[in-house]
């Protein structure tokens, strides 16, 4: 069912003057995460937006149904799966792809979702989590450092001041375990699950006492996707990540090492209650023979947020569709 929109009707929405920084600051944050890219040897592809299948998503969130010639086919909650078959061709690539997750309508008041969204979405065959780590980190720190020399005016107009970033643009980022933050959060009152998500409000939590953005490693398995590699070494834990910005915006990045072997892909589809024959096209792909790859998705949203300081994602798209809203 959905519910009023608390939006402005959207002609409003788009002459409003936030709205137009808003979208400077994501144009040259665009421009400036392709030429960084680029400038690395990555190709960029243009993202499939249905599929027969698609990531099987999280935290009850759902993928739209739409009739493929008599064929049940998802649109696109994330392009994962297509970045490691894209791989046979491309060692290093990327999309700026567009999402649709109909998350539960009551994140409508977190701020942080929407129903439809847009990823930097990167994948590096031969890569570790740690050359994924540093990628993200050094996208982070070049659009964080363009942006200041592009559209100076346009942040402080919208409130935001260099000092802000300093932390950020000084050096490496600060890291985490998982266990890590979950006992931080159990210290300060929080009942975080040790064998699940960071909840939102405990990312939150640790983001609001962070002056920089900081990485969390090694969730459990079975709080992510069947893709995500389980570390060899730690049977039990995912060789993952997520980049946390800091000042309270939360996640900017979700990445991993990827699962390559077919007889393990199909393992973990079934220990995450998977149907394999769903995905009948990923797995011949696999059998066929995937590189191992690490890789991630940066939100543009969340990032637009960040570098905008505004309060909501839906204040940083043109079309905003929030979680249980109908609206254009």
């Amino acid at each position: 069912m959905s519910h009023e929109s608390p939006l402005a009707p959207l002609g409003e929405h788009l002459a409003a003057r936030s709205t137009a920084a808003a979208m400077r600051v994501q144009q040259e944050a665009l421009q400036a995460a392709r030429d960084h890219l680029r400038a690395q040897g990555f190709q960029e592809l243009l993202p499939p937006l249905i599929g027969p299948v698609t990531d099987p998503g999280g935290r009850g969130a759902k993928a739209l149904d739409v009739d493929f010639y008599g064929h049940r086919y998802k649109l696109m909650t994330s392009a994962i799966l297509y970045k490691q078959a894209s791989l046979r061709g491309f060692g290093k690539l990327f999309y700026i792809a567009p999402n649709v997750r109909v998350e539960p309508a009551e994140t409508a008041g977190t701020g942080r979702h929407l129903v439809e969204f847009h990823q930097i979405d990167v994948e590096v065959a031969g890569a570790t989590r740690a050359d994924a780590m540093a990628l993200a980190e050094g996208l982070l720190t070049h659009v964080v450092d363009h942006m200041w020399r592009a559209v100076p005016d346009v942040l402080r107009e919208l409130g935001r001041d260099r000092e802000s970033f300093t932390e950020l643009l000084a050096g490496p980022f600060d890291r985490i375990t998982h266990t890590e933050a979950v006992e931080r959060l159990v210290s300060v009152g929080h009942p975080q699950n040790p064998d699940g998500e960071i909840d939102w409000e405990g990312e939150e939590m640790l983001s609001h006492k962070a002056e920089r953005p900081f990485f969390v490693t090694g969730y459990p398995k079975g709080s992510r996707g069947f893709y995500d590699r389980e570390d060899p070494d730690r049977p039990g834990e995912l060789r993952n990540f997520d980049l946390i910005a800091h000042g309270g915006f939360g996640e900017l990045v979700s990445g991993s090492e990827r699962e390559a072997d077919y007889a393990t892909i199909v393992t973990r589809m079934r220990e995450s209650g998977e149907n394999p024959a769903k995905y009948k096209w990923y797995l011949d792909t696999a059998r066929d023979g995937i590189p191992a790859s690490a890789g991630f998705g940066m939100g543009v949203e969340r990032l637009v947020r960040f570098l905008t300081g505004l309060d909501a994602l839906w204040q940083v798209s043109a079309y905003p569709k929030l979680p249980g809203v109908a609206t254009p």
